[in-house]
Parts: structure tokens; sequence; C-alpha cells
């Protein structure tokens, strides 16, 4: 009985554990690293190829999106997930193999120009679609045994749609021992969803630690507030613009706006149109809609039950192609925009901030957390000049913040989850999340408990049998960009990009007048001369 920590160990993403017996291996997530990571992790220290299972804990690419890789380097064991977490990954696999297919292409241009070998993707769609034909769906609440040594079950943990902590039972040699992986810890209170369900027995317990050292804020009636928002913009004539993640925060939304219709919060703007421009985002929302009964909480249950679709109602437009993209922003009646990014920082919201941010009739409302350096971080700490598709962008519209909206729950309502078990577990071993949140929690936990805490590096060792770690990694410091490299890289990108935009300009000029090509000719040749050339 060996646990080792791999992924997700004093850092927020990329969640991977490995868990072992006589008889089977076993991953728990098999997550994508995202966004900056301090420390490196470890190998693997046995091939994908001789991973037995999967248990994914729910659909978000920090817990699933290496999946398909794992399969491209040998993965054949079946991943087993929840229904709803099964049908998300069916397009969120497949969106992201999307991203790795366009990201090495545009590596490879820039590799090619350089004389350099071209760029593979870590992963491609076809990957993304023979590893989800290996998934099995599991029901929350039922064991299931996996071989002579494993026994396991899925409880619902409330932070997305199918999410599940998942209890490990094993018996090898005599000696039985209980696992909890904690899986992210949801928020109590969200719309839609059930609170996260407690445990109360276990050897071991791994949990998260996202939000170890944060509370959030409490008591916000995210209806009223949202309400009030889109009257003040819709009166001045203005649109709302709400980024929002494809999958959770966007359904959300749609919940409070179907309440707010409902109960007519908005005076003066009967059957304001709500646009859905995210494709991901309109397939998640098909997902929610058929899982309604199985996952969603009481009062939304009662909606459901007496013929209302909570996340659906007149005015609501969904956007699929390009072109119904970009005809929401040549239609002047004032509306709601929700789009992904989240952040800002990709995708088609860029284009409804391009055409919205400079008036200052509109508004932009954040519901949810933004990284620092992303173009959401940016407008919320108040900048008044960003750069967006290249072009430079005065900002005029009224930034709006809805706090408290986090999907995970905060420092408080670890400590409740924790506290739910009537016995001291052997150990409680703290994952997900960065060393300031996990020093923080790690001391709560034992002050308020007195429960054994741990937090351990990435390749660290665990024997659940003996009960003490066979092997204690130390940090291994990934090796940091500074700011001046990240910058000289974005400028040499944009160079480069801009010299394959020319060449496309040059081949179409071929068909237009001798008077248009000299003009175009001279003005290459303008920039020349001005920077000079190297032989």
């Amino acid at each position: 009985m060996k646990l080792t920590f791999i992924g997700a160990d004093h850092e927020v993403t990329g969640s991977r554990h490995l868990l072992e017996t006589s008889d089977t291996r076993l991953l728990i997530d098999c997550g994508m690293e995202q966004g900056s990571n301090t420390y490196e992790n470890a190998d693997m220290p046995v091939p994908f190829s001789e991973i037995d299972y999967i248990l994914l804990t729910h659909a978000h690419i920090d817990h699933a999106g290496m999946i398909p890789y794992a399969y491209a380097q040998g993965f054949r064991g079946t991943v087993l997930a929840t229904d709803a977490s099964m049908d998300l990954d069916g397009i969120m696999l497949l969106d992201s193999a999307n991203i790795q297919e366009q990201d090495a292409e545009w590596e490879s241009r820039k590799a090619k120009r350089a004389g350099k070998p071209e760029v593979e993707p870590l992963y491609t769609v076809e990957d993304a679609k023979k590893a989800l034909q290996n998934f099995c769906a599991i029901p929350y609440g039922r064991i299931e045994e996996l071989s002579d040594t494993v026994s396991i079950r899925f409880i619902d943990a409330g932070h997305l749609l199918g999410s599940a902590s998942i209890e490990i039972w094993l018996k090898e040699d005599g000696v039985e021992r209980k696992l909890v992986f904690s899986g992210d810890i949801g928020n109590k209170g969200k719309p839609l969803i059930r609170d996260p369900q407690y445990i109360s027995e276990a050897d071991y317990v791994i949990m998260e630690s996202t939000y170890g050292d944060r509370h959030h804020e409490k008591g916000v009636d995210h209806i009223a507030e949202l309400a009030d928002i889109i009257q003040r913009t819709l009166d001045r004539g203005g649109n709302v613009v709400i980024p929002a993640f494809a999958v959770g925060r966007t359904q959300e939304m749609l919940y409070f706006i179907r309440h707010i219709k409902d109960k007519e919060l908005v005076k003066g703007h009967d059957g304001f149109p709500v646009y859905v421009d995210s494709p991901l985002a309109i397939e998640a929302t098909e997902i929610f809609r058929e899982n309604l009964t199985e996952c969603f909480d009481e009062e939304t249950r009662k909606l459901v039950l007496s013929g209302i679709n909570p996340i659906g109602f007149p005015g609501l437009r969904l956007s699929v192609t390009a072109d119904e993209s970009k005809a929401i922003n040549y239609n002047e009646e004032p509306k709601v925009i929700i789009s992904a990014s989240g952040m800002c920082d990709a995708g088609r919201i860029r284009h409804h901030l391009k055409h919205n941010l400079w008036k200052p009739s509109c508004s932009v409302v954040f519901a949810g957390y933004q990284a620092e350096g992303t173009l959401g971080r940016m407008l919320q700490d108040g900048k008044k000049e960003v750069k967006i598709l290249g072009e430079d962008i005065h900002v005029e519209a009224s930034i709006e913040n809805m706090g408290g909206m986090s999907s995970h729950a905060d420092q408080a309502g670890l400590l409740e989850w924790v506290g739910a078990y009537k016995e001291a577990p052997r150990k409680v071993f703290l994952v997900h999340g960065d060393d300031g949140a996990m020093e923080e929690l790690s001391g709560l936990i034992k002050e308020k408990y007195g429960f054994d805490v741990a937090c351990p590096y990435s390749g660290s060792a665990f024997d659940l049998a003996a009960g003490e770690f066979t092997y204690v990694a130390e940090p291994v410091f990934r090796k940091k960009e500074t700011a001046i490299s990240r910058r000289n890289d974005k400028v040499r990108n944009e160079l480069s990009d801009a010299l394959d935009e020319l060449k496309k300009l040059c081949h179409r000029y071929e068909d237009f007048s001798n008077k248009d090509i000299k003009k175009l000719t001279a003005d290459i040749r303008a920039v020349i001369e001005k920077h000079g050339t190297e032989d």
C-alpha cells in the first residue's frame, strides 16, 4: 500500500497522485499544470501503460487535462468518473486537444523560420477521442470493487457539476486502510449544485487547501447585485459584458438572469436579450440541463419538477458560429453578453471587450477570480489603457466586481469539512494549495482538531500500512522567467506574426493594381531604410 505524491503538491494545478497495491495501480486525477508554477513535479515512477485505473474527481482541466497525454503514452486502463464529469470531459478534453494542436502549429511556424524542428502537440484530438472511449461512469454513493485489494465510492464534493470526493478502501495481507481524496471542496450555498457532502471516517485524508488562507465575502445577494448592474447599464443604452468560464460560471449567471427575468427585477427593458457567445459554454449548458435531477440542489430540483428550466428563459440567444458572434456587436439593442474566457486572456470575449470597453454606457462584470497578469486583472485593477487584438483601447466602461462567487470552499469551509471526521485520521495530507495557504491551514487544523498534518512535496512516497514516509522529497524550484525575458519573447513573437501577415498581404496584392503594389513596395522600403539591414 503505497501513495506517491506527484502533482499539485505545494501548488494549485496539475493534480496527480499514484496509489499502488499488490495487484492494482491507480492514479487519482491526471491534471494539467496551468499558469505559473513554483516547483518541478517528479516524474511518474511507473509507465502510464502500467496504470489500471484513473479515478477522476471532476472535469476541470487541472484535474483531467493530461488524460489524453496518458493515453498517448500507453495508458489503456479505465477512467472512472461520475456521469456528469464524463459528459463534461467529452467536450472539455476535445477542446483542450484542439488548443494543443493550434499552439503546436503556431510554435512550429516560428521554429521553421528559425531552422529548428517542428513542435509536436502535447496530445492530439485523436488521442482525446480514444481516451474518452476508456471512460466509465460510476454513480454517486455506490461502492465499486476494482480488485481484490481496492474498493471505491464517489461522494458529491459540491464544486462543479459531477465533482466528487473519493473514498478508497484498501485490503492487503490482513491490513485494511481507508483513504479519502477530497477533490476540490465546494463553496456552500452556490446556485444549481448541491453543497459538499461530508465524510466522517478515514485513516488517511488527502485534502485540497486552495483557499486555506482566505475568507470569501459573505451575505452578498448576487441576484440583486446583478439586477442592479443590468438596470443601470440598460438605462444608459449600453451592453453588459460578462467574461465567464464556460463550465460552471456561465450556467450560474444564466440561473441568476432567469430569476431576474422571472421576478421582473429589471424595469423598463422587458425581454432584454442575453447572448451566450461560446461554443464550449453552449455545449456545457446542455450537459447541465441533461443532469438536472442527479446533481442539482433541492431548490433547483423543485424548479425542474414544476416544468421550469433553471438555466433557460425568453430572450436567451446562443451564438455558435463566428458570424453569429460578430453580429452581436453590430446589433445596437442594449443587451447582456456572456462569453469566455473568464479571465479575458483568450477567446471571443476579447472581441466583445474591444467593441464595448471604450463606451461609457457599457459595463463589464467580473464574477470570478482574475489571475495576476491577465487582461481581466488589469481591468479589475483600474487600468485605463489596454491593448486588445493589437489595438489600443481606452477604458470608459464601468468595471463591476461580484465578490464571493468562488466555487472553492474558503478557510472556514475547509475547516468545517475536515472537522466532520469523528475520530482523528492517522494523518491528513494537504495538497492543491500554495505554500502560504497550506502553512496557515495546517496550523489551524492542528490547533483546532489536534490532527497530524503533513504537506509533502512532489516525489514523496508514503507506506500506508506502516504509516510512515519511505521517501521525503525536497522542493525542486522551477527555473523562473524574468519579466524582461517574457516581454522580449512577446515582442519577438509579435514581430514574427506581423511578418507572416505581411507575406500574406504581398500575395494578395498580386491581384491588385500596379499603383497599389508600388505603394506597398514603397512602404516596405521606407521601413527597411529607417531601421537598416545587415548583410
